[in-house]
């Protein structure tokens, strides 16, 4: 459905000043494809690229090289009148916090009629109250400002927005994130109940890595702009090949076993700098003066790929790779 072919996205630093020259590497060389009825998970660290993969998908961030493909077309490359309709109709986004990505000053009969009168939708007012139905809010709700609903009804309308045009893709970049605890099992129960009842391909974006697990066909592994690894759900983490992986699920809570973490040795590199080949290899056990000189390309088959000189052999136990770690520090 939708596809990136060594996108590359650089922004200025901010904190150079206004002649600065330095360069923040948001996203290095991305391949990525999502087919229909898929849920692809987005993990890693916070600053690795995840928020603006995912701008990337939606069309919000021009990639400052590379494809973005949809259904076959290159969407950069037709003009805006084009552009626009075909990603606004076809893919929807869930922002991170419900409070500032929903306007305050309108009322949620608004919100939602607005995508469709941009797009020349008929029906408005019908399809508001169905939207409403849809994500599990009285009728009533319509007459109010977001400000007078719970975080947990507000990212509701929010989901409801971004399916308001019946999209085909929906993109959620840390849906749950800004809610409570008790809230998130259900927003993330209506994201699967949606997903299967209209057949959604959906990028899930999230720093919860269980969550990702529960919610993904696939997940996606980053690390400073640059995705390392692609993984079966069911495989992660136990059969998980790069180093970074298995060191980011060894260091997430359970409920049935205590935190174990891998070690690593240092602080993520600067984005505005970032090391030369791989870009783990600063904090990898395993690297040496081959991680060093070249970015390792992808290898694997059956759906699970990753970018590793020195993979985590098959079966290996966190306690084995934590073993490792120590040896080498």
């Amino acid at each position: 459905m939708i596809s990136l072919t060594d996108v590359h996205v650089v922004h200025r630093a901010r904190t150079g000043g206004l002649f600065s020259r330095d360069r923040v590497h948001a996203l290095t060389g991305a391949d990525l494809t999502v087919a229909a009825g898929e849920t692809v998970g987005v993990v890693g660290e916070s600053g690795c690229g995840k928020s603006t993969l995912a701008k990337v998908l939606v069309g919000l961030q021009r990639p400052t090289s590379g494809t973005l493909s949809f259904r076959g077309q290159d969407v950069w490359a037709m003009p805006e009148s084009r552009r626009r309709p075909l990603l606004g109709a076809s893919v929807g986004m869930v922002f991170q916090d419900p409070s500032t990505a929903l306007n305050r000053r309108l009322p949620i009969r608004q919100i939602l009629r607005d995508p469709l009168t941009v797009h020349g939708r008929p029906g408005r007012d019908a399809r508001v109250a169905e939207l409403l139905d849809l994500v599990g809010l009285p009728a009533s709700s319509a007459d109010l400002l977001p400000g007078q609903l719970s975080g947990g009804q507000r990212q509701r309308v929010a989901i409801a927005r971004a399916l308001a045009l019946e999209p085909a893709l929906l993109i959620a970049d840390e849906p749950t994130s800004a809610l409570d605890v008790s809230v998130r099992a259900q927003i993330l129960n209506l994201l699967l109940d949606l997903k299967e009842r209209f057949g959604l391909a959906m990028v899930f974006v999230s720093h919860d890595i269980q969550t990702v697990r529960r919610m993904s066909d696939r997940v996606v592994t980053m690390y400073l702009g640059r995705i390392v690894e692609e993984t079966p759900a069911l495989a992660v983490p136990h059969r998980a090949r790069h180093p970074y992986t298995r060191a980011l699920f060894s260091a997430t809570p359970g409920l049935l076993s205590p935190i174990n973490p891998i070690p690593l040795g240092g602080a993520v590199p600067s984005a505005t700098r970032p090391p030369s080949g791989c870009p783990f290899r600063t904090r990898c056990w395993k690297a040496d003066a081959r991680c060093a000189s070249s970015m390792p390309g992808p290898t694997g088959t059956g759906g699970h790929l990753f970018r590793c000189h020195h993979p985590v052999p098959e079966g290996a136990t966190d306690v084995e790779l934590i073993n490792q770690a120590m040896e080498s520090s």
